[in-house]
């Protein structure tokens, strides 16, 4: 068994369970107790952590990344997302090697883990490769195939998402989940989503798709099949699913009704949004409607990194602007979104909250610095004060990941190195 003592606890249950001194025990994989005050007897422990001046709250869940994507930051900046995609994106991506992926997915998930992210959802393409670094690193993870209907691996993508399913899912005591990652309605017409929906039916999993992301891709979809994008995935019936959509940032009244009738997990990327001029998506309403919005960093190369407390403020403040109102998406739900709804998102019961029962994916926070003192208010303390390199500790399913700022699944400078060595050949000069 492992101990945490002497450390503020966030445990995401409620504004008023917040402890400003206590401990956490952790038996196995799961939280056996969080109580308050100190422990007389500390001999049944196996490890303890003393944790003072430290904050503990649940991990950060990355709801939408492309992590082998790490490879290409700062590779393609300051451009139209079309343009962006199709000029440089795309054409790297092409020679891109198993090989690759498996290194710049473990650098991408070194880095997650260094800033304090337990969990992350991707979509890409040779995600065995990412399975591996996922199995390795201890983590936790959903990975989705990327699935794109208009191109000539269409029609693989459904063998090689099944084959990643009957090899994968469920792995590594459970870390390990599959989804399907159909690209997106402009990239996946209504009969491919069809097939896509009844393989999931089929296979059981949910599925992770981009949607509404551009005013370009809505007027598009609007133009071709006469209704948004959001109205079209009910139409091929998507929605029946459990779904987790990222970006849904251009969305009509009607669309807004339609996620909250379906309860529609949305993966909110207000960096990548800002930074490819995609346009500010309507999370607040979305929100008071009960739609489950996450927050997630979307890839290294549209972002540039995977840093969820740096997502999670601009999440906050974005709004505040774009509303004229400060009251908008308060510190604390903000910290939500980051935790509690990114659970809730992928249909897990059993993350996102620091309580007994649940899996220890728990992380400490290191107040003892002058940007993070004094502490008035932890919740906001961390979101519009703290970043990743605030984290000190990160433990997953009951495995210290990181400890003191040290990796211990990873060994950092052989995977910087190999990631570097694969971009040199990738993009030479």
């Amino acid at each position: 068994m492992i101990l945490v003592k002497n450390c503020r606890i966030l445990p995401m249950t409620s504004r008023q369970d917040i402890i400003d001194f206590g401990y956490i025990i952790i038996d196995g994989s799961c939280i056996a107790e969080v109580g308050s005050g100190s422990l007389a007897d500390e001999s049944r422990f196996a490890q303890v952590i003393d944790a003072s001046g430290m904050v503990a709250l649940p991990g950060l869940i990355n709801a939408h990344t492309h992590a082998a994507m790490t490879l290409l930051r700062g590779y393609a900046d300051d451009m139209v997302l079309m343009e962006w995609l199709q000029e440089k994106i795309w054409p790297v991506e092409d020679r891109l090697t198993p090989e690759d992926c498996y290194w710049g997915t473990m650098l991408g998930i070194a880095e997650m883990i260094k800033s304090g992210t337990t969990c992350f959802v991707d979509m890409y393409f040779n995600m065995p490769q990412a399975a591996q670094a996922v199995r390795e690193s201890g983590i936790r993870s959903f990975l989705s195939q990327g699935m794109v209907g208009l191109s000539p691996t269409g029609e693989s993508a459904f063998d090689r998402s099944r084959e990643l399913y009957e090899e994968w899912h469920g792995r590594s005591d459970g870390r390990i989940q599959v989804m399907l990652g159909p690209h997106a309605p402009y990239t996946c017409p209504p009969d491919y989503l069809k097939r896509v929906i009844s393989l999931s039916e089929e296979l059981g999993v949910g599925i992770h798709i981009h949607l509404a992301e551009t005013r370009t891709e809505y007027n598009d979809i609007l133009s071709q099949y006469g209704k948004s994008p959001i109205a079209l995935m009910e139409e091929v019936g998507l929605f029946a699913r459990p779904v987790l959509a990222a970006h849904c940032v251009v969305l009509d009244d009607a669309d807004l009704e339609i996620m909250a009738r379906y309860r529609v997990g949305v993966a909110h990327n207000p960096e990548s949004n800002m930074k490819l001029a995609s346009g500010i998506a309507r999370v607040p309403e979305m929100l008071t409607r009960g739609v489950p919005v996450a927050i997630g960093t979307d890839g290294a190369s549209s972002n540039n990194n995977l840093d969820m407390f740096q997502e999670t403020r601009s999440c906050s403040l974005l709004h505040k602007v774009n509303l004229l109102n400060p009251q908008v998406i308060p510190a604390y739900q903000a910290l939500e979104m980051a935790t509690v709804n990114g659970a809730r998102a992928l249909g897990l019961k059993d993350v996102g909250m620091l309580k007994p029962g649940l899996k220890a994916d728990l992380i400490l926070v290191d107040l003892r610095q002058p940007h993070l003192s004094p502490v008035h208010d932890p919740a906001a303390l961390l979101v519009y004060s703290a970043s990743g390199a605030d984290v000190n500790t990160v433990i997953v399913d009951g495995r210290t990941l990181m400890r003191n700022r040290q990796l211990t699944t990873i060994d950092e400078d052989r995977v910087m190195q190999e990631a570097e060595a694969a971009i040199r050949r990738l993009i030479p000069g």
